[in-house]
């Protein structure tokens, strides 16, 4: 990378951040320096490069997508990975948001679903779960990763419409509640089973 370009992506992220997450209520220190520190165009195939900080998706091929810098701010800044925490991150080929969360000082253990899901339970217990993407339903087995008392951050839908989600473990159950109304990417695997209805 020349420092031109450097200098012009170091620019963009700049730009990202005043324009696209403050103005949208996404003002928490940690998350913004974690998204000023993280080259978001490194996570996008090399066609996209160019426009890796704009205010929407980006596909990454075979039905997946990158989401919006927005989501991933509003994700962050409702679970607020701390350092020392285990955190899962669930995503679909994309390592960005793992790397926020990785700056933000936590342990993160990366699940791809764009592989499906796991054959068997997952063994390792979470402080938190943060989902890149957006779900119809929660599985059992996520919500069996976390520990009591584990919080969990997605994007949810909602009578098709999709908006940031959080929830914590209690009494072994987790349940999601719904907040903002965002774009988000929708995870395939995530998707509710089909049935009639008259």
């Amino acid at each position: 990378m020349t420092a031109t370009t450097a200098d012009t992506t170091a620019s963009a992220r700049r730009a990202m951040i005043d324009s696209q997450l403050r103005v949208s209520g996404v003002n928490h220190e940690r998350v913004l320096a974690a998204m000023n520190a993280v080259a978001r165009e490194q996570f996008v195939p090399p066609a996209a490069r160019g426009h890796a900080y704009i205010d929407r998706a980006i596909p990454l091929g075979a039905g997946q997508a990158l989401p919006a810098p927005l989501f991933h701010g509003m994700l962050l800044s409702e679970a607020l990975p701390q350092p020392g925490e285990r955190v899962l991150v669930v995503t679909s080929g994309s390592g960005y948001l793992a790397a926020l969360v990785e700056t933000m000082g936590a342990l993160v253990d990366r699940l791809d679903v764009a592989e499906g899901a796991p054959s068997t339970a997952l063994k390792a217990q979470y402080d938190a779960v943060l989902v890149d993407g957006a779900i119809e339903e929660l599985p059992e087995w996520l919500g069996k990763a976390l520990v009591e008392g584990g919080r969990i951050a997605t994007g949810l839908v909602l009578r098709g419409v999709t908006r940031l989600a959080s929830g914590r473990k209690l009494g072994g159950s987790v349940q999601l509640l719904p907040l903002a109304e965002v774009g988000i990417p929708v995870l395939g695997l995530f998707a509710r089973a089909k049935s009639w209805s008259f």
